[in-house]
């Protein structure tokens, strides 16, 4: 038995199968006290530690692992999100279907009040095509219409709304972005930095409203065995009001789940001034809610073909190779200032254009002021070149994947780009060869928050189609279970108090009802969390309501 101390726990998990990390002993029993883990091993052993107090659970034979922690998702809009227009595939395929909703919105609300939706994929509705203002108009003729499609880059406005925003058939796109025109006229369409007109116009959310957010979908992360998150963007759509949010809703007790909060620090969206008044630098904070890095956006999505390249997408011409948000010069100036101030940086990049020009600027400004261990971030990192691996080696930048963009994307990639390139994208096998810590995420609401299709997806390199790509890279699943805990602590800086089950870290354990270690693959997509432990406290208890 391994333990901290001689004293009676809180809780003992027992009778089952507890998962403690990678390269550590499987162990029948964990006893946790003080929030934290204070004992693992077998049953025997542990047994001793149970005194009068003691809740004692029985597993049944059930999977326990550390809590799990998603490197890179937006709780704030995801927790909007559900109280928004729900667009994707699953309750809007078809075109006919999505406008419905929008309809159906506009007609519950007042003349004149925003309808918002989010989560459309043009590729799969039954039109393979975003909708158009027009129809948008005919939907809400008097309510203006945003909704946003799945990757969170691209979205479509109606009259009303480009109207609100002064953008008009002579409004130019602004560099890095798109406003597009057919034959001269507005389609509503607008992707990247397009989309700030209507952005700034949007209805502001009060403190009070983004807490309500954080705790709806911090609520949904615990009954998926997700006891961490990184919040990839505070202030993105709110400013400075989502960090006093986060703030309150700390103080306040309403926030969920433990949260790495990255500060947005774009060109035109940043938080960054009111962080250094407020004394706010990557590190600080407590378990519950700590500062993490910058973000920036260097591009947008592959499936919306706004991810910057160098080499064309299928279809189209030899300008057909995404979008670069800034100027190499803006990127340089950006990255060397944070990194001075001691900022840690999580910068979006998926194309290797983009890739490119973000390891330019984290080169020169650790050769100005060196730090081995600062652990920069490029998020998503998909399409990554071997020349550019071998750079995140050396300087030891991080990738912060969402292996679950191939199960829901991959099929959608392989319209875009060759074959070959998606097989090597997302290389998980080569992350983690390379000493780099792969974590696993899902940039919801991008795609689901459910872990499991993220899981599936690293152990067998399958899409939603069961198309498999680039088996190369297939992960075992205590690797895959490993990206999802240990690795996202490292990435957060966090790894010497969570992510494992050891004496002294953190008591965030998952209990799943299926054996992720031996099943079948396929039964991966149907297991579901039946408890989860937060801090040495179940929050979450599958058929009854969370404490």
């Amino acid at each position: 038995m391994v333990t901290s101390g001689p004293v009676n726990a809180e809780i003992v998990l027992r009778g089952g199968k507890v998962w403690c990390g990678l390269g550590l002993d499987m162990v029948e029993a964990i006893a946790l006290w003080g929030g934290r883990v204070l004992a693992t091993g077998p049953d025997t052993e542990i047994a001793s530690l149970i005194g009068p107090q003691t809740r004692v659970i029985d597993l049944q034979g059930r999977l326990a692992t550390p809590g799990l922690n998603d490197a890179h998702m937006h709780l704030i809009p995801y927790g909007t999100a559900m109280a928004e227009v729900d667009l994707r595939t699953s309750a809007a395929p078809t075109l006919a279907a999505l406008l419905a909703a929008v309809a159906d919105r506009a007609a519950a609300l007042p003349k004149g009040a925003w309808v918002i939706g989010r989560g459309y994929d043009h590729f799969k509705l039954d039109t393979g095509r975003h909708p158009f203002r027009e129809e948008l108009d005919e939907a809400a003729p008097d309510n203006p219409v945003y909704i946003v499609r799945t990757d969170g880059h691209l979205a479509v406005a109606n009259s009303r709304a480009l109207e609100l925003a002064g953008i008009t058939d002579e409004t130019p796109s602004p560099p890095g972005g798109l406003i597009e025109r057919q034959n001269g006229r507005l389609t509503g369409l607008v992707a990247e930095t397009g989309r700030e007109a209507i952005m700034n116009v949007l209805p502001p959310a009060t403190v009070e409203d983004l807490v309500g957010s954080i705790e709806r979908a911090g609520a949904d992360l615990l009954s998926r065995g997700i006891t961490s998150c990184m919040e990839a963007a505070v202030g993105i759509r709110d400013g400075w009001t989502e960090m006093l949010a986060y703030q309150a809703a700390h103080r306040t007790g309403r926030l969920p789940v433990r949260v790495y909060a990255t500060l947005m620090g774009d060109k035109t969206r940043t938080i960054l001034p009111q962080c250094l008044d407020a004394g706010m630098m990557s590190g600080g904070g407590d378990d519950m809610l700590r500062i993490g890095p910058v973000k920036i956006f260097t591009d947008g999505s592959t499936g919306g073909r706004t991810a910057a390249m160098t080499r064309p997408y299928l279809g189209g011409d030899a300008e057909d190779v995404g979008l670069l948000c800034l100027s190499d010069d803006e990127v340089n100036a950006m990255v060397m200032d944070g990194h001075r101030r001691g900022f840690r940086f999580a910068i979006h990049a998926i194309g290797d254009a983009a890739i490119e020009q973000v390891l330019n600027a984290l080169e020169a400004a650790l050769a100005d002021t060196p730090d081995p261990d600062r652990r920069h971030r490029i998020e998503h990192c998909g399409w990554l070149r071997p020349d550019q691996m071998e750079r995140m080696v050396a300087a030891h930048i991080l990738p912060a994947p969402q292996p679950a963009f191939l199960y829901y994307f991959g099929d959608l990639y392989l319209t875009l780009v060759e074959a070959e390139r998606v097989e090597a994208s997302h290389p998980m096998r080569t992350w983690i060869e390379a000493g780099l810590q792969p974590s696993a995420s899902t940039d919801c609401p991008v795609v689901e928050i459910d872990p499991f299709a993220n899981l599936y997806t690293m152990v067998t390199r399958k899409t939603e189609r069961g198309t498999q790509i680039g088996t190369e890279h297939i992960l075992t699943m205590e690797e895959a279970l490993n990206a999802y805990t240990f690795a996202s602590a490292y990435a957060a800086h966090e790894e010497t108090i969570k992510g494992r089950l050891i004496p002294g870290q953190l008591g965030d354990v998952a209990v799943f009802d299926t054996d992720l270690l031996t099943c079948a693959p396929e039964d991966i997509l149907s297991a579901q969390c039946d408890l989860t432990i937060l801090g040495g406290r179940v929050v979450y208890e599958r058929g009854t309501d969370a404490p």
